[in-house]
């Protein structure tokens, strides 16, 4: 298995962004370092290359030829080389999945479970019937910000078993973890090995 340095916290944040309408999030399994790619990009990339042409080109992304050369604004020129270095090297760079929203279910409802109070339990449990289960669940710990900031760490520790068995899958281990807040006013930074 090999060993990798990761932010938890960043591959947190990319797989909690289901609906990926802005970005797509890449994991570098040489440096660990996670890469957020623009959706407006990535699928002019893909609307202007053929699926056959990857295993054509192979590492040298320098002579790719597209049928029709895409017009991109500026800002965007400046991600294409970065885009096609992960389209082209599948190997090193692995999409990170979006939550399965039954898994994030099933932390919501445990994390009810736990509570002492009774009324916020039932909040809870009827935030979570029906359509529009995750934006209820999160609007009722608004008002109660010891919990709130309690199931934030019940979130983060289910995120980073699920996050380890994701790796692990891909034949990752982790060799040190790191949660990161960065110390701006009131923050702390910490660090944690495994």
């Amino acid at each position: 298995m090999k060993k990798l340095k990761v932010d938890f916290d960043e591959i947190q944040k990319a797989m909690e962004d289901v609906v990926r309408d802005s970005f797509d999030y890449f994991l570098d399994l040489e440096t660990g370092e996670i890469m957020s790619l623009s959706e407006d990009v990535l699928s002019v990339m893909k609307s202007n290359l053929h699926e056959d042409e990857y295993d054509e080109i192979g590492d040298d992304i320098e002579y790719i030829e597209f049928d029709e050369e895409p017009e991109l604004p500026e800002w965007m020129e400046d991600e294409m080389e970065m885009i096609m270095e992960i389209l082209f090297n599948e190997e090193r760079y692995v999409r990170i999945p979006e939550r399965q929203s039954g898994e994030a279910y099933i932390t919501m409802k445990n994390f009810s479970e736990t509570l002492s109070d009774h009324r916020l339990k039932e909040k809870l449990s009827a935030a979570l019937n029906g359509k529009g289960a995750f934006a209820r669940f999160k609007s009722v710990l608004i008002d109660y910000p010891k919990e709130r900031k309690r199931w934030h760490g019940y979130n983060a520790k289910a995120m980073k078993k699920a996050i380890i068995d994701w790796l692990g899958s891909l034949g990752v281990k982790i060799e040190q973890t790191y949660l990161k807040r960065k110390k701006e006013g009131a923050g702390y930074v910490r660090e944690i090995d495994l």
